[in-house]
């Protein structure tokens, strides 16, 4: 049976060159990094080469760089720091942001009683930019939390824009950009944005490792108490192999961009070419979305909305409904909720999500085994 992985944005194939690079590191520089023999400090020395490279390919200092296990865990830190150590009392989000976050500011709502604003989204997905900068005129303590590319629809908000709002009004802005580190450019000296998290398995690296970008002069407390790893913020002995894979996924990352850029759009593009001939009634859902994601409505009874990843699964097929975290869950995706009328709800949704491995002969397979449902 022929095997099609469409799940890009849930997780990625590792690249050959991150299993070798860790199974290199995993011989060679198994010892303690905070050990100060030198197999230790091998080890740390690879660590701090790691960091480096990310921060070159992110236009930062190294030492903004933090690791951590998950974007998850880097983005529960920074949002609950910034209500703890830096005397946030709002927090600016929306409603179509990863559960990491959304269920964080909930969190942090219920246990500090810290004011909650939520920026309307349309139809299509786009953020209300007017609303957000009335928001931003009230003269309370504010971190913003908005993503930069939606891991359900792909579609694109303008972080240069709300970046620009934040520094005007002296607001923190926390950015989510898993879906985009790795994928598209980012210039962090000249992006208004104080905070990022990235996981390492978004763009082809291992799963279990990933880091945070703190503006220096952003002083937080730390995450885990313990050692003095990571400058005292994460504490605990450092994953050096997933840390060295990580680098060197985002070096490769990036060392293909443009032409893995343009192979990916291609593909995109084809596939929605090749949905729209199949099926008449097929809608995108969103505007202005990444190269890699495409979030299709289509045109089936809702009798078959429960059984088509089913379906699909069956014929080799991996695609999913919503993000990775909840695909398990009976209950209609929490972005396209906000999106969609309730009978459009009903209908199956997919999210298709390439990566440079797909081929035409992927979305053909694809394709055909939809119009056999």
């Amino acid at each position: 049976m022929q095997k099609v992985y469409l799940d890009n944005a849930a997780t990625t194939p590792f690249r050959q060159e991150v299993i070798d690079e860790m199974v290199k590191v995993m011989q060679q520089d198994f010892g303690n990094p905070s050990s100060t023999h030198s197999i230790g400090r091998s080890a740390k020395a690879v660590i701090e080469t790691a960091r480096k490279t990310i921060a070159k390919y992110l236009n930062c200092k190294s030492q903004e760089i933090i690791f951590t296990a998950t974007a998850t865990e880097a983005t529960n830190w920074i949002l609950r720091s910034a209500v703890k150590d830096l005397g946030v009392k709002r927090i600016i989000s929306s409603r179509v942001e990863h559960h990491a976050t959304l269920y964080t500011v909930l969190a942090l709502q219920e246990e500090f009683g810290i004011q909650v604003e939520f920026v309307n989204v349309s139809s299509a997905g786009t953020l209300d930019y007017h609303q957000l900068a009335g928001l931003l005129t009230d003269e309370i303590k504010t971190i913003v939390s908005l993503m930069h590319v939606n891991n359900e629809t792909g579609v694109i908000n303008d972080i240069s824009r709300i970046g620009a709002m934040c520094q005007q009004n002296m607001a923190f802005f926390h950015c989510d950009t898993v879906q985009s580190v790795g994928k598209t450019d980012l210039d962090l000296q000249q992006l208004p944005i104080d905070f990022i998290v990235a996981s390492a398995h978004k763009f082809h690296g291992p799963k279990g490792i990933g880091f945070a970008f703190v503006r220096k002069n952003l002083v937080l407390q730390p995450m885990l108490f313990g050692g003095e790893q990571e400058k005292g913020w994460r504490a605990g002995t450092e994953a050096v192999h997933q840390i060295a894979g990580m680098a060197k996924a985002l070096e490769l990352s990036y060392e293909n961009l443009n032409e893995e850029i343009n192979y990916i759009a291609d593909l995109k593009s084809y596939c929605w070419q090749q949905l729209q001939a199949a099926f008449q009634e097929v809608k995108e859902n969103g505007t202005t979305t990444f190269y890699n994601i495409l979030n299709v409505l289509l045109p089936f009874s809702e009798e078959k909305t429960t059984m088509i990843l089913f379906h699909l699964d069956m014929k080799g097929i991996a695609v999913s409904r919503g993000s990775a975290c909840q695909s398990g869950s009976a209950k209609p995706s929490h972005v396209l909720a906000e999106m969609l009328s309730d009978e459009d709800l009903k209908k199956p949704s997919l999210r298709i999500s390439f990566s440079h491995y797909n081929t035409k002969d992927d979305i053909d397979y694809l394709v055909e085994t939809l119009k056999s449902i």
